[in-house]
């Protein structure tokens, strides 16, 4: 009995919330589901990074987009996966370890896409423009977020695996990388997702 009526007080306390402070509470949704999306992810990319680690995408370099130089004179590339094990720079994993990580961004990003519009904003618009503008959207995060790994990327993954050693440093490296795109991901698609998720009035 106890139960249902706390129940029933959280509810009734959540609903007045969202009257009140009803960007807010969206926030505070959007917070819960993007963590359990991030979560996801951590559990899914060394899934993938496992299994493609076996096949020849290993040692199939993946290195695009030049853009100007490292301070060592070497090539700077948005998107920089040389072949073979990873270096303690944070470059290497090959294509094997490129398409890893995009497929486990891909596939939450989808997951969230849905959630987020469904049960964050609950939003009727039409999902056919909100999807090209999610898919606009996260092209163009992917690529900023590309281009800074070049600034954060080699320190921790020469840190974790001097300290930790090759294996287990590499792993949380991963980790700690991957957090890092989340949270960028996180402070940019709110603002956007109060654009393309609206709630329109029914004629």
């Amino acid at each position: 009995m106890s139960t249902l009526h706390d129940q029933a007080g959280f509810k009734g306390a959540w609903n007045r919330f969202k009257e009140k402070h009803p960007t807010l509470a969206q926030f505070v949704v959007f917070f819960i589901l993007s963590n359990g999306v991030t979560i996801l992810q951590m559990v899914l990319m060394p899934v993938l990074k496992a299994a493609f680690a076996g096949t020849a995408l290993f040692n199939t370099p993946f290195q695009v987009l030049p853009v100007g130089h490292n301070l060592d004179g070497s090539q700077y590339y948005v998107f920089n996966y040389a072949a073979g094990p990873v270096a303690a720079d944070g470059t290497g994993g090959g294509l094997a370890y490129f398409l890893a990580v995009q497929i486990t961004m891909a596939i939450a990003q989808v997951i969230n896409f849905f959630l987020q519009r469904n049960v964050t904003f609950k939003s009727n618009s039409s999902i056919g423009r909100a999807a090209f503008w999610y898919v606009v959207a996260y092209v163009v995060i992917k690529l900023v977020a590309g281009a800074l790994q070049g600034i954060y990327k080699a320190p921790i993954y020469s840190f974790l695996m001097r300290v930790l050693g090759e294996g287990l440093g590499e792993t949380l490296a991963d980790f700690v990388t991957m957090i890092i795109n989340c949270a960028i991901s996180f402070w940019v698609f709110f603002p956007i997702f109060k654009v393309i998720f609206k709630q329109e009035k029914a004629n």
